[in-house]
Order: C-alpha cells, then structure tokens, then sequence
C-alpha cells in the first residue's frame, strides 16, 4: 500500500477543510484583538501616554500573530487551489486595498515615534487606525459575498473568469457582514486592552467594548435574519463522489432559498456554533461590566470562533459558490489538491503547527501582566 493510501481522499479533504477553519479562527483571534486596539487607539487614549501604553500593549505580539494570515493564504494555495485562484483574482482590488492596511501598520509602529511632534503621531495613529478598521471590514465584506455567491465562471478548458467589480462587493448584506466583523473585533481590542492596561484607558476600553459586543450580538442576529429572507443558498442537485477528481464542472447545483440552513435543519446540533458566537459576546460584555478580564478575552474569542465558524458549518460543501454558474461552485469534494499532496502537507502540519502554537503561547506567557505606563514615561523597558 502506498503510504498516502493510509487515510482516504474523502476524509483528507474533510481534515483540510476543517483545518482551513482553524486557521481563519486562529487568524481572527490573534491578530483580530491587534485590529481592534488599532481602532480604539484614538478613542481609548486620550493623550500621547496613553496611545503608547496602548501600542505597547501589542507592540511584542501583532508580528507574530500575522503567522496567521499567512499559514491560511499558505493553506489555500497548496490545499485548495481553485479557491486560491479564483478568491486571489476576483477579490484582486479588496486584497490590495488589505495589504496596503496592513503595511500601514508595521510602518506607523516603527514611525510614530521618530519625531516629537503632534501633527506627525496623528498622521501615524490615523494610519494604526485605517490599518485596523479596513481589514476588518472588507474581510467581513468577503464572507458577505461569499455567502451570496461570487461571480465567476469556468470554460470548458477549466479558464477562470471574473464577472463582478470591486464597488459590486460593497451589496448591503455585504457591508452588513463587514459591520459584524469591525464590531465583533472592536469587542476583542476593548478585552485585550483591559487585560493589558488599567486606569483610564482600561475603563474606556470597557466602555466601548461593551457598546461593541451588544452591537456584535445585534448585528450579527440581523445578518442571519437578513439571510433567511434575502439571501439565496446553494445545494448541490446531483451526484458527486467523495473521491473523485477535482473538476467543479462535473456535479450540477442549483440556488435555492434558505438552502444556507438546511445543515442546521438536517443536524440540529450544529446550531452550538452560531449560538457561541452570540453565547461569547454576551458572556465578553458581563465579564467587562464585571472587570472579569482573562474571561472577558476567553470569551470575546469564543464569540470571534463561533462567528467564522458559523459561515462553513452553513456553507458546507460549499467553499466558494458562483452566482452565474451554481455548477462552478467551489465545494469541499471538487477543489483541493490530489490526494498525494494533501497527504504530504497535513504530516508537515501535524509536525509545525504544535510547535507554532507552543512557541507563541511561550511568548504570551513571559509578556504576561500590565503595560507599566510609569517605564514608558520614564523610557525604559518598552518598545514603542
């Protein structure tokens, strides 16, 4: 028997799906509070200690929890081609407009503090600020299109092409989605600030954490009601194999209304996950009126987990459904790599990502406890 063999296409795809989402969800944890304290950095602090305190307060962190986002881009190109090559393209100007935020950030840590001078920090904190707001908005618009259907197709030949525009992203069940996700990680910063700061900026970081995790629960109970009543699901009409080849063009599907909850309706179990998502936030804004704070970040990150995970357990197969095309949609038995490769990569998985884990839980263990404004002032012990 060929060593590959040992664990069947099916479930390889199966485990490659499921680790996509842990990848997403780790993404979204580690370096979603990174993204919120970006976009609290003027409102939580008031004067220049204060937004150092609360720079500092990631400073050691946001470079490493970016491992993220690139084991999952890294994820999809080898696991799952076809939604690397159509997400990558047809997303082409939203991806641009992301790094462009995300360069932002490393530039303005590093610059901010080169010159004493007022005008020249506000520039800086505006661009933490952009660089925290934009992602977290256009990749909730992302998951909005992606839940509505995205317009591409295939030729016979298996050429991709893209139908759709950037501003025709911007639908409003789309920016809906993005509003959840910029609350769901302005909940997120607010728990980590008031689990790394105190005094001041702790207790406007409760304040607008609170605001954002009842606008979380609202908003998100709202785009799930605006799904059921506007937004088509997919489902596939046909037969697929499991295990046959990667050609989406050999299965046939169809839209059909509330086809997005019929895995809910079929295994009412699954109806945990979104519930953690609406169970953490609520949990996240009593442990911040509490002052609760290692279960207010434990819980803003439940909620953060069940909010993407949500998105899969209701789109499964479906990984990337088209609008023009249904039989086009990406799902998870017609688009990953060949059974060799995705053998080889969930060994070197199984190999790196608990070292990976290890190593970043090690650093927040030795960062643990409270940025020392007072060693700031004085210009000791911190980096920014």
């Amino acid at each position: 028997m060929i060593l590959h063999e040992l664990i069947s296409y099916e479930i390889l795809r199966l485990i490659w799906w499921l680790l996509l989402g842990v990848l997403l969800v780790g993404f979204a944890v580690t370096d979603g509070f990174d993204l919120g304290v970006g976009m609290l950095l003027r409102i939580a602090g008031r004067d220049e200690l204060e937004r150092r305190v609360i720079i500092n307060s990631v400073g050691p962190v946001w470079e490493g929890n970016q491992v993220w986002l690139i084991l999952g881009g890294g994820a999809i190109f080898a696991a799952w081609p076809q939604l690397y090559a159509v997400s990558f393209s047809g997303f082409y100007l939203a991806m641009f407009a992301i790094l462009v935020a995300l360069i932002l950030r490393p530039v303005a840590f590093k610059f901010r503090g080169k010159r004493d001078d007022a005008t020249w920090r506000l520039r800086w904190d505006l661009a933490l600020s952009i660089g925290g707001f934009v992602p977290a908005l256009i990749f909730g618009v992302a998951i909005g299109n992606v839940l509505r259907g995205v317009p591409f197709r295939f030729s016979p030949d298996m050429h991709i092409f893209y139908d759709g525009s950037f501003f025709g992203l911007l639908n409003p069940f789309a920016v809906l989605c993005g509003l959840v996700s910029v609350a769901m990680l302005l909940m997120h910063g607010a728990a980590w600030l008031q689990l790394k700061t105190q005094g001041a900026v702790a207790d406007r970081a409760r304040r607008y954490g609170s605001w954002a995790a009842l606008a979380t629960i609202v908003l998100y109970a709202f785009a799930g009601w605006a799904m059921w009543r506007w937004v088509d699901g997919y489902r596939i009409t046909g037969a697929i194999p499991v295990d046959g080849p990667s050609n989406p063009l050999l299965k046939t599907a169809a839209l059909q209304s509330g086809a997005w909850f019929a895995n809910y309706a079929a295994h009412p179990w699954l109806w945990v996950v979104p519930g953690l998502g609406f169970a953490g936030a609520l949990l996240a804004f009593a442990g911040l009126q509490l002052r609760r704070e290692v279960l207010t970040i434990l819980a803003s990150a439940a909620s953060i987990a069940g909010i993407v995970l949500s998105v899969g357990v209701s789109m499964f197969p479906f990984i990337l459904p088209s609008s023009i095309d249904p039989r086009a949609s990406l799902t998870v038995w017609d688009s990953s790599s060949s059974h060799l490769t995705l053998f080889i990569m969930l060994v070197v998985t199984v190999i790196f990502i608990p070292i990976i884990v290890a190593y970043t839980s090690w650093v927040y263990h030795v960062l643990w406890g409270k940025v020392d404004a007072e060693a700031i002032r004085e210009k000791r012990g911190h980096a920014y």
